[in-house]
């Protein structure tokens, strides 16, 4: 059992190794490449791939979002007399919170999973080695571009998921609800701050880069075979997923910390 436990760490410690080195050659190539004219040309068709063909799945995600906020949130607030208010709450959760974090998640699991594979079938097919071969660094070719797309089209999907999201929550609140229209907007209006968006950005960016860079990583170093590139797949949605769930609370209280050492505690209502 020690045996066991000892070889599972050291597998899991040379892991963390190999990722910290991967990320460091892929950040070597990025700096210079963003200056390069050929690593846009490269970095362009996947901004379709990544950005154009997630708006559907993030629209649907984010309309459902508002929905099911403002339907759960709508009695508790009424009983407190708050309902006026709605929008600031929903506003500020999906700024901060739902907005990032379902984006990135349903990013991961239609781009990161695409991704994983994709670099997979070429590791199995001696692709990446071919590059190799005439010269050309795969790190440079494959993993710089597709980082970058998922770095610069996170952030915007989840301007689009939080809009989608403000309209559900418009339409449950003001059309179903009869919530009042000028107090709910005009409280919008006077609680939101540019912090809220921040925060949100923040989260983003950095859901983006760990999107592109695990997903590269694992298509890197899969396993021989179908299976190897099927479990690939699954342990960059998982590892993924998991990143964001913890990066979510770190990052949260992190700038939760800088808010108030900056302009003191404020109360929300």
């Amino acid at each position: 059992m020690i045996s066991a436990i000892g070889a599972k760490s050291y597998r899991a410690i040379g892991s963390v190794g190999g990722f910290a080195m991967f990320a460091w050659q892929m950040f070597c190539w990025l700096l210079p490449g963003l200056f390069q004219l050929r690593m846009w040309r490269l970095t362009m068709p996947l901004f379709y791939e990544v950005g154009n063909r997630t708006v559907p799945v993030i629209a649907i995600t984010g309309t459902f979002i508002g929905l099911v906020l403002a339907n759960q949130s709508f009695t508790q607030l009424k009983s407190a007399g708050f309902e006026e208010h709605m929008g600031v709450l929903l506003s500020v959760t999906l700024m901060q919170e739902l907005g990032p974090v379902f984006s990135a998640v349903m990013l991961a699991g239609r781009v990161g999973g695409a991704l994983t594979a994709e670099l997979g079938t070429m590791k199995v097919t001696d692709q990446i080695s071919a590059l190799s071969v005439i010269g050309t660094d795969p790190i440079r070719q494959l993993v710089v571009p597709r980082f970058l797309a998922c770095l610069m089209m996170t952030p915007l999907l989840t301007f689009l998921c939080d809009l989608c999201g403000e309209f559900g929550g418009w339409f449950i609140a003001i059309l179903l609800k009869g919530v009042p229209e000028t107090p709910y907007w005009y409280n919008i209006g006077l609680r939101m701050e540019k912090w809220d968006v921040y925060v949100g950005l923040v989260k983003s960016i950095f859901f983006g880069g760990v999107i592109g860079i695990v997903a590269c990583y694992k298509g890197f170093h899969c396993r021989a075979g179908a299976e190897g590139v099927g479990r690939a797949c699954t342990e960059s949605f998982v590892t993924i997923f998991l990143i964001i769930l913890m990066a979510d609370f770190f990052i949260g209280a992190g700038m939760a910390g800088i808010y108030h050492a900056l302009y003191g505690f404020q109360t929300f209502f």
